[in-house]
């Protein structure tokens, strides 16, 4: 049984969806502070596949322990965290409360229930501004922001107890910029609020539910002066994480994967190329730049290309077009046009 904390959140969802097609069963907790019960009966419809769900927020202890009594886990991906870099810079305390606990919450019941494998959620914010790209798992690590620090604090505490404990298995996933949707259109990124990521906020753009599309600066030192970021198919990353856990059966201690696609987009490319693929006009205006944002991020994928035999299957008009799929059922649920 693999426990997936943060199971109906956009990357845990459609991992929770590729854990299922590959017959593996799953239990779910959530606590639904950023993403929706309806997504629950979307896994259901696209899998066709039962599986256990608890609503809990796991920096309870108790609420937490039930789980681990009730399931005979041998896994954890852990995704359940806050997860915006804006935010993170407004709100340092509780994105360390909420990312720190929750981890160390969940690590201590994985210690008593014996529990020796676990995937986490990490980020390529750990590796802060990169002197050069693109960026392999070796590069030196520092933080601008709150949240990749959280992320990093926890790395280290993760490297300490596979130090202290030869038996226990972790795979740090550093993910670059997940975007995209599942191909149903049924599940895909779709935050409560305003969305901190990008592609949620261009989607919202082009359906008219927000006016226009904030670029935080166009002064980087990039092709057009707009942040460069590795858009990665968030099918292709869900695909990592299986990829990953299987890895973890070899008993290798602690390993750590980029999963990014090696290439560079700039705001702009994405704005233009979604603008291309699905016909509408995405109106932007440039602001200020944002606090912690960085000029340019892209991963060297070498390593999980060669040790998981993983590579992506899906480019930056999949991207677009999977992400605007996603946007328009929303829509036409709403209006019950389907």
């Amino acid at each position: 049984m693999i426990l997936v904390t943060g199971g109906c959140g956009y990357i845990g969802s459609h991992t929770v969806v590729e854990l299922l097609d590959d017959n593996r069963d799953v239990v779910i907790v959530d606590n639904f502070s950023n993403s929706s019960p309806n997504v629950l009966d979307s896994i259901k419809e696209i899998t066709d596949k039962d599986f256990r769900f608890y609503k809990i927020d796991i920096t309870n202890e108790n609420d937490l322990e039930v789980v681990f009594k009730e399931n005979k886990i041998n896994s954890v991906i852990h995704f359940a965290a806050l997860k915006a870099v804006g935010e993170s810079v407004e709100k340092p305390l509780e994105y360390y409360y909420n990312n720190l606990n929750s981890t160390l919450v969940l690590l201590k019941l994985m210690k008593k229930y014996n529990v020796k494998n676990f995937v986490f959620s990490s980020s390529a914010t750990v590796y802060g501004s990169p002197k050069t790209l693109p960026i392999n798992e070796d590069f030196p690590l520092s933080t601008t922001n709150p949240y990749g620090a959280s992320k990093l604090i926890i790395e280290n505490i993760l490297k300490d107890i596979c130090k202290a404990d030869s038996s226990f298995n972790v795979a740090i996933l550093r993910y670059f910029n997940p975007v995209g949707a599942h191909k149903s259109g049924l599940i895909g990124e779709n935050p409560n609020g305003i969305p901190n990521n990008l592609m949620p906020y261009i989607t919202k753009v082009s359906i008219g539910e927000l006016p226009f599309l904030n670029v935080y600066g166009n002064d980087y030192d990039t092709n057009d002066g707009t942040g460069v970021r590795d858009y990665i198919h968030v099918l292709d990353l869900a695909n990592g994480h299986l990829k990953a856990l299987d890895k973890l059966n070899e008993s290798l201690g602690l390993v750590i994967y980029n999963l990014g696609t090696g290439n560079g987009y700039s705001v702009l490319d994405l704005v233009n190329t979604y603008s291309k693929v699905n016909n509408v006009d995405i109106p932007y205006k440039i602001v200020e730049r944002r606090p912690g944002d960085i000029a340019k991020c892209f991963a060297d994928p070498t390593k999980a290309n060669k040790e998981l035999n993983w590579f992506c299957k899906y480019n930056l008009e999949d991207m677009c077009k999977d992400a605007h799929h996603f946007q328009s059922n929303l829509i036409s649920k709403a209006y019950n046009l389907d």
